[in-house]
């Protein structure tokens, strides 16, 4: 086996292994008869229906393209740049690392985790596991995934990606979080206070 299809391969268990685990968390959701597609409130805070169609295109033309990567086609390298085989590696250990942390933080979630900007039903505060000291640990695990991915396939691409990851995670915390200060009130200004948005407050 050559170098780059174990890199492949290597980038294929990441992604997997992201799959497997949200697959896992939106059965045990609708299985508690929860909803998977956002509501009215939901589309709302995200911006609107065009906002949500686009980023259902936007996951699509992702999905088609990281098929694309596996498979090993030529024009997808022409955007690689060198990086030594440790660091490629490092990148690799950097995603199971930031796997492990987002399955624990869907397990502190359980039930009321969404992929929408919307609570469930009687949803408390989850201040338990990485929420204790992080106010948004999946998007924290989130990043890490996003930059290991870059660092593992050495790809131009992959560090847009992780740009574009966090670039628009970004612009939808504020949206979050006014959503949690109008439900939670002064229990969530409180809960800030305490934590830090990404990494625990010194």
């Amino acid at each position: 086996m050559t170098e780059q299809p174990i890199f492949r391969v290597a980038f294929l268990i990441l992604l997997a292994g992201i799959f497997a685990m949200r697959g896992y968390f939106m059965m045990k959701v609708r299985r508690a008869g929860e909803r998977l597609m956002p509501d009215k409130g939901a589309v709302a805070r995200e911006g609107g229906r065009g906002v949500l169609i686009a980023r259902v295109v936007v996951f699509l033309i992702l999905l088609a393209f990281l098929v694309m990567y596996i498979l090993g086609m030529a024009w997808i390298d022409v955007f690689s740049f060198p990086l030594p085989d440790w660091l490629r590696w490092a990148g690799f250990v950097l995603g199971l690392l930031s796997l492990a942390f987002w399955t624990w933080t869907q397990f502190a979630l359980d039930t009321r985790w969404s992929a929408q900007l919307q609570l469930r039903k009687g949803h408390r505060l989850v201040t338990s596991g990485p929420y204790a000291r992080i106010r948004h640990p999946l998007y924290a695990a989130m990043f890490a995934w996003a930059f290991a991915l870059a660092l593992l396939t050495a790809n131009w691409i992959f560090v847009a990606l992780a740009v574009l990851t966090i670039a628009g995670t970004a612009a939808r915390l504020p949206k979050e979080e006014r959503m949690m200060i109008e439900a939670f009130g002064d229990e969530y200004r409180a809960y800030m206070k305490r934590t830090g948005r990404f990494f625990p407050k010194s």
